[in-house]
């Protein structure tokens, strides 16, 4: 999983309310169990006028000119609610999404977004609101994500807090998803096992 520190670039302003994983990634494309090529598929319904994806809706935001190559996601609150399959961030990875600022998410995708490496950031409605403003008022204009600080900057100088727990935090900045941080302890799991056999073998008869 690739670390995350600092982020500076794009935003694109999906100003929705309770944005659902049905709507994230339509539930006739989760047919495969790799995580790569959700991406074309991500909003599917908003985003294409046809069914296989083919014609561009041009009054979707993610198919503004303005905001392509974007890196980070500003929208409303309840992001991300409704099921918990985990291929509504995997499609938002594979997209080119490293970070989602809203002002609230639904837990299990806020989980599953720190475990493949996006950053999910809580701020304030009236925060939320100035980012929005800025953005789709300044073609251009971009903001910085520093996870060490917390913070994110706008180019017109504003400057907002959020919280993280540890856990997350630190995975995310040595890019660990819930596997490399056990692996990180793989030698005191040999070193336990290796006991555990000698003082209680029947534990590992198989048969």
């Amino acid at each position: 999983m690739e670390a995350f520190d600092t982020l500076y670039g794009k935003a694109v302003p999906l100003d929705i309310i309770n944005v659902d994983t049905d709507q994230i990634i339509p539930k006739q494309f989760l047919k495969k169990i790799d995580r790569a090529g959700f991406g074309i598929h991500l909003f599917h319904d908003w985003r294409y006028l046809d069914d296989y994806g083919t014609k561009n809706n041009p009054e979707f935001v993610l198919n503004y000119s303005r905001y392509q190559g974007a890196e980070i996601l500003l929208t409303r609150r309840n992001f991300g609610c409704g099921s918990s399959r985990e291929h509504a961030p995997w499609a938002l990875y594979d997209y080119g999404f490293r970070c989602i600022i809203a002002s609230s998410f639904a837990d299990i995708f806020y989980n599953n977004c720190r475990k493949n490496g996006i950053l999910a950031v809580v701020l304030q409605d009236n925060e939320i609101q100035t980012l929005f403003e800025e953005v789709e008022t300044n073609e251009g204009s971009l903001l910085t994500v520093d996870l060490p600080s917390q913070t994110v900057s706008t180019t017109e100088g504003k400057k907002f807090s959020f919280d993280i727990d540890y856990f997350a935090k630190n995975c995310l900045l040595k890019g660990l998803d819930d596997i490399g941080w056990t692996l990180q302890f793989e030698e005191k799991i040999q070193i336990y096992e290796k006991q555990a056999r000698r003082e209680k073998p029947w534990l590992f008869i198989s048969g």
